[in-house]
């Protein structure tokens, strides 16, 4: 179960990175998927980092806030743009520990450089932060 979980989230992040045309919020790309191997899941970087600021991304085509999260002293603070606007407000991001991939490229969207991959579920009431259960260092990495 946690390898599937696992390789759940590595899909997630390789369409969202290399299809970023679609509206991955709304619905799934049809037809079969192909199998990851445990390999593919290695080469993400995912780590824990904290929200230190967040504010409304008015340029952005669907409603989204800008992040800056600071990932520890090995990687810094990064940026990153997130759709999570329906179940998050500005007030309660920061601070909050969250997980993302931090070794895609750089993606612009809009005026804006997304430095990071936060990652989220995608559920009835909206995009879900995926989050540590219990607080841990920043830059703690997922294996």
């Amino acid at each position: 179960m946690y390898y599937r979980a696992l390789s759940v989230i590595a899909d997630l992040a390789v369409l969202w990175y290399n299809y970023p045309e679609q509206n991955w919020f709304n619905h799934h790309p049809k037809g079969k998927k192909s199998l990851a191997v445990f390999d593919d899941f290695m080469k993400l970087d995912i780590r824990v980092g904290a929200i230190v600021r967040a504010s409304v991304f008015e340029k952005a085509k669907k409603a989204a806030y800008q992040l800056e999260i600071d990932f520890g002293p090995a990687i810094g603070v990064k940026k990153s743009s997130a759709q999570i606007t329906a179940c998050y407000k500005i007030d309660d991001l920061i601070g909050k520990q969250v997980l993302a991939v931090v070794n895609f490229p750089p993606r612009q969207i809009a005026d804006f450089i997304s430095e990071v991959l936060v990652l989220g579920t995608y559920s009835k009431q909206g995009v879900v932060l995926v989050q540590p259960e219990q607080r841990v260092e920043n830059g703690d990495k997922l294996g």
